[in-house]
């Protein structure tokens, strides 16, 4: 390539750490016609070239896999849909509504618990599919918050078919009933087991020292949910069978159906409110925003930087992104050292700097 004189070389400027061109459609050039034009063209060649961009992009994968979450709810599941098919059958044949209750029940749980592994198998899959702007940690949130949905219905169903019972009473067989009801709570305490060891495993390997950094995994907690009021309604159809074998209170069994399902409806509330904020990026009432506007104001150069807009929304269980835009009256600060500022917090992993001079 021809050499172009220095006195027709465009000047360059440095942008936070690579050369960037002065654009071409500024320059003057001294010479006209073939000259001139030929002297354009070799400028442009000689500058147009890819540059690295490697020191300023990432992967946007911010949450851990979970291996053990996933494994525990797959086995839960399958333990779950065979006691399912027990209880209601079971249920059907001795005419226990508690019973049928707490089948129909057990069948939310195993269609709720598949979803939640489902959702951890597709958030794995999808990891490093850059149609997913910030990872895919929400597909998991998305289960959890279908499961609590999933849940909120099996509740109103056990509600109506609990009166239903009591203006229309039929026979049933308490001892049998009481037998399978105890094998389910047996069946649901194992399935609780399951999910705690692996909710328990990993926090092993994600401890947390502060305690507002510490981030359930929602996914699991939901399963966990499930498997537990499962266990709720199981003891409460065996009090309701046995008030009904000992003393002949055959109205305990749909009371107590009425009962299990504000309870169940209860706990399907509370998951549904959690998952949604998270869904919805309901976090600026969360400790970290304060943080990070703390560090912000009284860390670069205290008084003459302060935080004009904040934006902060979770990517992973604890993992942060925030957008900042700052107004400053320091003409060296720079997205880097604020970056550099923020990094000392690991729950923060993508920050977006907008820096605003203030004349």
């Amino acid at each position: 390539m021809q050499a172009l004189p220095d006195i027709y070389r465009p000047t360059r400027r440095k942008c936070n750490g690579y050369n960037e061109a002065t654009d071409y459609a500024d320059l003057q050039w001294p010479f006209r016609g073939h000259a001139g034009a030929h002297f354009n063209d070799i400028a442009r060649k000689r500058d147009m070239h890819t540059q690295n961009l490697s020191d300023w992009t990432h992967e946007h994968v911010f949450n851990e896999e979970s291996h053990a979450a996933e494994r525990g709810t797959r086995v839960v599941m399958w333990i779950t849909a065979a006691m399912m098919v027990v209880e209601i059958m079971a249920g059907w044949w001795f005419n226990s509504m508690a019973l049928l209750a707490d089948g129909w029940h057990m069948s939310s749980h195993a269609v709720a618990i598949g979803l939640s592994a489902f959702a951890y198998a597709a958030a794995r899959r999808y990891a490093r599919d850059s149609r997913f702007a910030f990872g895919t940690w929400k597909i998991e949130i998305l289960g959890g918050f279908t499961s609590a949905i999933l849940l909120m219905g099996v509740a109103v169903l056990m509600v109506v078919g609990s009166v239903e019972r009591i203006f229309s009473p039929q026979p049933i067989h308490y001892q049998e009933a009481m037998i399978v009801a105890s094998i389910g709570l047996v069946v649901n305490v194992v399935c609780a087991l399951i999910l705690g060891g692996a909710q328990d495993h990993h926090h092993d390997h994600h401890h947390e020292e502060r305690a507002h950094h510490h981030h359930q995994d929602m996914n699991l907690k939901s399963a966990h949910v499930h498997v537990i009021a499962d266990a709720a309604t199981s003891v409460l159809a065996i009090v309701a069978l046995a008030g009904g074998w000992i003393y002949g209170w055959s109205w305990l069994d749909p009371v107590m159906g009425i009962i299990g399902a504000i309870l169940v409806a209860t706990w399907a509330r509370n998951l549904i409110v959690e998952t949604g904020n998270v869904l919805l990026d309901r976090e600026m009432d969360h400790p970290v925003v304060s943080e990070i506007r703390e560090v912000i104001e009284s860390e670069t150069r205290p008084g003459s930087t302060r935080v004009a807009d904040l934006h902060v929304w979770r990517v992973g269980r604890r993992s942060y992104a925030c957008a900042v835009s700052v107004v400053t009256h320091d003409e060296r600060l720079t997205p880097n050292e604020i970056r550099a500022q923020l990094a000392q917090h690991e729950e923060i992993g993508h920050v977006t700097v907008e820096i605003n001079q203030c004349g």
